[in-house]
Parts: structure tokens; sequence; C-alpha cells
């Protein structure tokens, strides 16, 4: 029988470790497996990519890891396949005691996007330990007048497994006086009890050795013996009697060490030694008996050790009162422990997303965690916030889970990382916390342009500066990092189109700095002005722009030029001053201007050579020639004057003017034009001789078109009087009226009218129509044939009445009639 029913036993066992899964209810994915323990390192748990419905590799692309919910993970993933694997040998008995079911938890975490899932994996035990008996050799004094059915409790055997491979059975070997009884505890594993079934006789046998077999319920099943001696005392007629058969007591988790439980008293009628008691803790299990002590005179049990309500919440300890005779009795003593806010949340954080961009959006996961807390029945709930202001909320996902989320928009330039201080809080009393701290960077993104110190700039070069001059520069900063904030410089063309400021300033692209290209004429440009644009390195540059204007500084290089007198090389400038001239009279002024500017360009006037330094003076300021004294006659008639005009630049430049002022008596005389005598051995200027050629050149160019156009206007004047003519002759041979053809007696025409002779531009029919329509205007001879003689009256006054008559017979057309 025993075997058949071991049978189905271990047929429900091997079921037991088959892989499991499902999902759990609330909504949130939950998967449980379950193992065996004792499995060896790199056994195969289950494939999990398959069990939560990813293709393989996925895990590896989102960078799945577990997290464990202790201090220790006992799995690992293998990433590629799915696959979950034993990290160590699992030993049940080690991880979760006497608790039953052994549930492991841990979560898998995926990344982008972030998720995790809870694993629940339940170690299933194996029958791998056997019942152990604490005391191997128990012994018991059993007076020999004790009555039959009396019970003598013994130890229990320990069996650190659990369920049906824990301790089931006890077994008493075979003997005349005893029998075995076996009996349960609320809390705590099996014990037995002798019953006596035959008297004792102490003259007879005073001793009595019984071994106690302890069998589990493995397959094989284990077992454990510890050997009973048991003493048969002398006659004591009376046990101790406990006031209660079971003391009840509550103690709060929290009590200290010494704290009473409860007071068991018992009495004994007996007289003497026999009536003396004493307490002690009978067979109980180890916990137990690390926890209270009983005093064996008063019978107050106390704490040994610390109570943790969320490990053992009740105790059962027998308490057996012996009296001096050797007679026991036991009673039972229950207490339950009170659970205490003792135990602050526990906050375990699974992932956490940093860096995290600066432009997150709204309800960005940046971290997942749970909280756990050990009090269930006081201060279970708990409220988790944020200590400080932060632009981050909690946000409760399903049961203990938690997440982290962005709440407001990030800043990196404002604030670039944040330490955020989780703060998990129950509900007590008293309320105990739990802070924890997470650390998020936050990313730059390329979101702020390059900004430049200065609104523009304005920056100075002296002319005639060497090529390639350092000029100045111009910075912009640039509020992102890396290569956001890596700014470039560069130079914009203008809106005008023109492109001459690339010929005179550089930039250097990384550092800003600006050269001039060329060398600098303030007398050509005074300043100008250009846009520099800086450009940052981000993916999606941002840029600005600024004026950058410069000023080129005058550099006295300009002489001073001089405008009047004219100094044209070869013959100087001559003025007239009457010899009346009075003293402070004006000859001239010497006219002067500076190519440069400012101090460079002030001119002063100093007479440098002359004649007569007494007769003339020049005024420093605005070059006036004046006299000095009266002119007299002794005074040469030609003052030469050697006029230097000077700047005020550093250093100063100058140059001179030749005057040359003839004394005369009175402006009627002729103006004398006057030549130095050491100019006439000088060369014609150069300059003179070529423009008197161009001038020689011109006059001839303009004479033969003049010639040209004349010639052409003649050649078309002859022709016109060429068409004349043959109109002349035309109305000659036609006999046109007003008696330009002379007549005959006969009245008849003089010979006939050459018709085909006479069209010169058309065919003679188109002329004789001509002719036939403008014929009846005209006179025509009568009908007797003659014709009006030129002394007829009718005739016009000024017609030509005695022109001669051509050898031809032709008449020409007269000048009025033209």
């Amino acid at each position: 029988m025993a075997a058949a029913r071991r049978k189905p036993l271990q047929i429900r066992q091997v079921g037991s470790l088959l892989l499991l899964w499902c999902v759990s209810v609330g909504g949130a994915a939950t998967i449980r497996y379950s193992v065996a323990e004792e499995m060896e390192s790199g056994s195969f748990v289950a494939n999990v990519a398959k069990d939560l419905g990813l293709e393989v590799g996925k895990l590896a692309e989102r960078g799945a890891r577990l997290v464990a919910e202790g201090n220790k993970l006992h799995f690992r993933l293998h990433r590629k396949t799915g696959d979950l694997f034993v990290k160590e040998k699992l030993d049940r008995e080690a991880l979760c005691g006497k608790a039953d079911p052994c549930v492991l938890h841990f979560e898998i975490v995926l990344a982008e996007p972030l998720q995790s899932f809870r694993v629940e994996v339940r170690v299933f035990d194996i029958n791998d330990n056997a019942p152990v008996f604490l005391n191997k050799e128990p012994l018991l004094k059993i007076p020999e007048s004790t009555p039959l059915g009396s019970r003598f409790p013994l130890q229990s055997a320990q069996d650190l497994d659990v369920g049906l491979n824990g301790l089931q059975n006890y077994t008493l070997s075979a003997n005349p006086y005893f029998h075995l009884h076996t009996r349960f505890r609320s809390h705590g594993p099996k014990y037995a009890e002798l019953v006596l079934d035959n008297p004792l006789d102490r003259e007879e046998q005073p001793e009595v050795n019984l071994t106690i077999t302890a069998v589990d319920g493995g397959s094989p099943p284990k077992s454990g013996t510890a050997n009973i001696r048991v003493l048969v005392l002398d006659v004591n007629d009376h046990v101790p009697q406990f006031s209660r058969l079971v003391y009840r007591a509550q103690v709060p988790e929290n009590s200290d060490n010494g704290s009473l439980v409860v007071v068991v008293t018992a009495t004994d009628l007996d007289e003497g030694t026999n009536k003396q008691i004493t307490y002690s803790l009978a067979e109980n299990p180890e916990a137990v008996l690390q926890t209270f002590l009983v005093d064996s005179q008063t019978g107050e049990v106390r704490l040994r050790g610390p109570l943790d309500f969320e490990t053992i919440e009740t105790y059962d300890i027998d308490i057996q009162a012996t009296d001096g005779g050797g007679l026991s009795a036991h009673s039972k003593v229950l207490v339950e422990v009170v659970d205490v806010n003792d135990n602050p949340p526990e906050v375990t954080v699974s992932s956490v997303s940093s860096p995290l961009p600066e432009d997150s959006p709204l309800q960005t996961v940046v971290a997942l965690f749970t909280i756990r807390d050990r009090d269930v029945r006081v201060g279970g709930k708990v409220t988790c916030f944020l200590r400080e202001d932060l632009p981050f909320v909690v946000k409760h996902t399903f049961r203990n889970s938690y997440s982290l989320v962005t709440h407001r928009s990030l800043d990196r330039e404002d604030v670039s990382s944040y330490n955020i201080t989780l703060v998990a809080m129950d509900t007590g009393p008293p309320n105990l916390s739990t802070e924890t701290v997470i650390e998020v960077l936050i990313s730059d993104i390329n979101d702020n342009p390059p900004i430049f110190q200065e609104d523009s700039y304005i920056l100075t070069v002296r002319e005639n500066n060497s090529p390639a001059v350092f000029i100045g520069k111009v910075h912009a900063d640039d509020l992102d990092v890396g290569e956001n904030a890596q700014v470039t410089y560069s130079l914009l063309p203008p809106k005008s189109g023109d492109l001459s400021v690339f010929a005179y300033i550089s930039i250097n692209s990384d550092n800003g700095k600006l050269y001039a290209l060329r060398t600098m004429d303030y007398e050509a440009i005074q300043d100008f002005q250009f846009v520099v644009k800086a450009t940052d390195g981000g993916f999606l540059s941002l840029s600005s722009q600024v004026t950058v204007r410069v000023v080129v500084l005058d550099d006295n290089d300009n002489r001073p030029m001089i405008l009047y007198p004219l100094q044209n090389g070869s013959l100087p400038c001559n003025d007239l001053v009457p010899r009346s001239a009075e003293a402070g009279y004006l000859v001239t002024k010497v006219v002067a201007v500076d190519g440069d500017s400012g101090q460079n360009s002030w001119l002063s006037y100093h007479l440098l050579k002359a004649t007569d330094l007494g007769l003339f003076s020049v005024q420093r300021q605005n070059g006036e020639i004046r006299t000095l004294r009266q002119i007299s006659e002794r005074d040469p008639m030609i003052q030469k004057l050697i006029i230097l005009v000077q700047d005020h630049g550093q250093p100063a430049l100058s140059t001179t003017a030749s005057l040359n002022i003839l004394l005369v008596d009175g402006f009627s005389e002729p103006y004398l034009q006057f030549q130095d005598p050491s100019k006439h051995s000088r060369k014609v200027n150069p300059t003179t001789k070529y423009l008197v050629i161009s001038l020689a050149v011109l006059s001839f160019l303009f004479l033969v078109s003049v010639t040209v156009i004349f010639v052409i206007h003649l050649y078309q004047k002859i022709k016109h009087r060429d068409k004349l003519t043959i109109q002349e002759h035309f109305y000659d041979d036609c006999n046109f009226p007003n008696n330009l053809v002379q007549g005959r007696g006969n009245g008849s025409l003089p010979q006939p009218c050459p018709y085909d002779m006479c069209s010169a531009t058309g065919t003679g029919n188109s002329e004789f129509r001509f002719l036939k329509r403008f014929m009846p205007n005209f006179p025509f001879p009568h009908a007797t044939g003659e014709v009006k003689t030129e002394d007829d009256p009718s005739l016009p006054p000024n017609s030509n009445r005695n022109r001669p008559r051509g050898s031809e017979g032709h008449a020409r057309i007269d000048d009025d009639y033209m």
C-alpha cells in the first residue's frame, strides 16, 4: 500500500516541475516559470522572447537585461536566443527556508522604448534533506507509578524540505511498554508522543531504550533516528498541574530583548522536594529556542532574540513543568507577533535613461523603479513623490511599479544635470520613508544660434598697411556644447552683388580674425562695411550675422598739390604788380590742397626764397602774398619767389611753387611775357610735345571730314540738275504752252513729238497718258492752223518772247520756271 501511494505522489511531483507561464490579472504582463531546486548552473528554464511574443534578436537590439528585486540575481539571459538559464545551483531551503511556495522575483527591462516585464520563478522542493533530531539521545524520567495512557512528548525532528518532502511520520522500535502517537502543531513540524501501554517496574527494568525514526514523504523517502533512554523513577504520586492548558500572548515585533511575554504557573500536590517545580522549554523548534527563554523558577517567558512579523507571525511554545520527583507536565504558549511599521519602503531602480536629450517630449520615460514595503498590515500603503520642484513627475504604472517621466520642457543651457530625489513614504504610524537619488544628465541639441559679443563692430586700419595684416577680431558664443558650439565664420556677399569687398578682407573661419588682403589707400576709400556670418556645427546648423565697419585711418602719404599758381614745368607763372602799390598790397594767393585728411591736410605757407626777402611776405595760414613796403624805383622789375607749402603730418611733407612778379608802371602796358633765361636751355616737356602732335592730327582729320562732306553735297546737287534738264527736254518736244516754242506760219508743229525718246523713267505710254491729261489746260493752235506769235497780247508778260530756237528744235526751261 505504501508503495502504491508513493507512485502517484512521484507522478504529481514530476508534473509540478514542468515549466509554466501565464499572464497576471490586472493588465500588466507577469511571466511565471517553475523550476526544481538543485538544478545545475546553465540549466535551461524557458525562452523568454517566445513568451513575450518578440522575434529572435529583438532582445539584443533593445538591450534586454535582468534586474533582481533582491540583492542577488539567480538567472541569466541569453539575449541573442532569448533563452533563460540558471546562473547557479538553486537551494530552495537557503532561498526561502520553510516558506512555501518559494518564489523568486525579477524584471526584464527593455529599452527603445523603455519597457519592463515582471517575472516570477517558483522553485519547487525536491527531497534533498532527511529529517534530523537535534538531540540524538533524549532522556526521559518516568515514575514507575505512572498510570497507563500517560503521554510523554518527544522532540520534533527537523526537516528542511517542505510539503510532501517534509516530515510525514514517526515510527518507534518494538517494545512492551510504549507505542507512538503522532500529533500536529498549529505552526511547526509534527511531533510524537510516547504513550504508556503497560506499567513500569523499576525493580524489574530500571531503564528502557527505544529508537524513534522520523520519515519524510519523498521518493525515495529519507529518515532520521534518535535513541531514547527512559529511566524508571521511584514513585511520585502527583504530577505538576498548569493553571492553563494554553497561554496566549501578543508581542509587538519591535520589542526589546528581555521583554516579558507571559508568565506560566504550575502547582504540585506533593510535598517536599517533589513539590518543587522547575520550568523549561521542552522539545521546541530551533526558532523558538533562539527567540524565547523561560525562567526556571518563576515561569516567566521572555524574549531572547528579535521578532520579525514579516518572517514569523506566530510561535507555538511548549512549556514543561517538572517537580522534584521528576514528574512533569506540559502546557502551550501561543505567541502572536504584532506587526508594527518598522520597515521603510524599499526602492529598486531597474532602468534609467541618461543622458536625456533636452528636446525630449513631455511624458518621456526617464526611469523605471519598484517600491516594496515589508510591512503589510500597517503602513503598507506607500506614496512616492519628488522632494524638489523639478521638470519630472512620478507616475504609477501598475501594482508596485512606477515610472519617472518628464513633466516640463528641458533646457540643457539652464540645467545640464539633475539629481532627482525620490521619496517613498508609507502611511505609518510612524511614517517611514526612503530617499533614492537618480542622476539624469541632459544631452545637448542644437537649439541656440551663435551670438556675437557686440551688435556691430568698428575696426580701424591705417592706410599703406602691409598685405595680410591683422586688423581685428569678431567673436560669437554658442550656449550649446560639443559640435553644436563649434562656430565657423564667413563673409557674406553684399546684397548689391558687389564682391569687391572680398578683395580687401579675409576672415579666419576658425577664430574670426580679420585680415586686410591689400594695402589700403585712404584717398581712394575711407571706410567700407561687410557682414560676417557665424555658423555653428550642429546637424541643423544655426547662424547669426553682424555688420563690421572698417575705417581706414589716414597716413601722411600725399604732398601738398599747388593749384595756383599753375606749375606746368616749362614757364613760371607771372603776376603784375604796379609800382605804385602800397605796403600790404595783395599781390596774389597761393592755393594748394592736400589729399590727406585731418591734421595731415592742414597746410602752412612759407616764403622759401625771394629776390628781395624784404619786399614780399606770405600769410602762413592762407597763402596770401602781400607787399611788406612800398615799391621803389630801385627794385628790380622781375621778382622771383619760391613758396614752400607744408602739411602738419608726421613726418611733414612739403612742395614748392615758383612765381615771377613783374613790377610795372601801369596795367595799360601790354602784358609782357617773361621767360626765365635759365629755362631756354631746357628741353621741351614731352607732355607738351604730345599735346601739340595730338592737336595737329585732330585738325587734319577735321579738314579731311569737311572736304569729304562738301564733295558729297556737290555730287548730289549736280545729279539733281541733270534730272531737271531731262524734264526740260521733255516739255520742249511736246510743245508745252507759254510760247516756249517758236511757231511757223503754216500752224503746224515743226517736227513730231518724240514721246519714246522723252521717256526717262517710265514707258512712252505712261508719259503719253500723262501729257494728254494736262494738254487741255494749255492753248492750242486754231482751226486755221495758225499759232499766236510773240506779238500776241495774250502771252504772259514774263514770257521770254525773243528766246532763240536751238539747232535741234528743243527749248529749255527758264530758271524762273523752275
